[in-house]
């Protein structure tokens, strides 16, 4: 059981990086047209946190994930140049290696925590009125 555990582990980094290929060569002006069309939405598809068919719905939720996503990627990866891919591919993995920033996490979370309390602000007259 701990070969197919590994398996998965293994089969959904390199998905994760496959993504983010896809991603830099949606980008990239050496891809021919049609296949950057495809790639931007393959990626921008895998990267939304919107789902054609949502989680929440017993095993259909999770097939856009399990399968839509993978065979987008498969398509697009089989589309794209071999040396342009490899290229991209090199290029995910060492953005996928680089360590993640606390920092730039906390600043982020700073950011929004500070953007709520204005909208609180300017929102919580309104509200009072309504109470009342």
């Amino acid at each position: 059981m701990a070969s197919a555990k590994t398996w998965a582990k293994t089969w959904a980094r390199a998905v994760k990086r496959d993504v983010l290929a896809v991603y830099l060569a949606a980008r990239d002006p050496r891809t021919p047209w049609p296949v950057r069309l495809l790639a931007m939405a393959v990626a921008a598809y895998a990267l939304s946190p919107i789902d054609l068919i949502p989680d929440f719905i017993p095993v259909l939720g999770y097939l856009d994930d399990l399968l839509i996503v993978p065979l987008g990627i498969l398509l697009v990866v089989r589309l794209i140049p071999p040396e342009l891919l490899a290229e991209h591919r090199a290029a995910a993995a060492r953005r996928s290696a680089r360590p993640v920033s606390v920092a730039a996490a906390a600043v982020m979370i700073a950011l929004w925590l500070a953007a709520g309390a204005l909208l609180w602000r300017w929102l919580a007259p309104s509200v009072e009125g309504w109470l009342s």
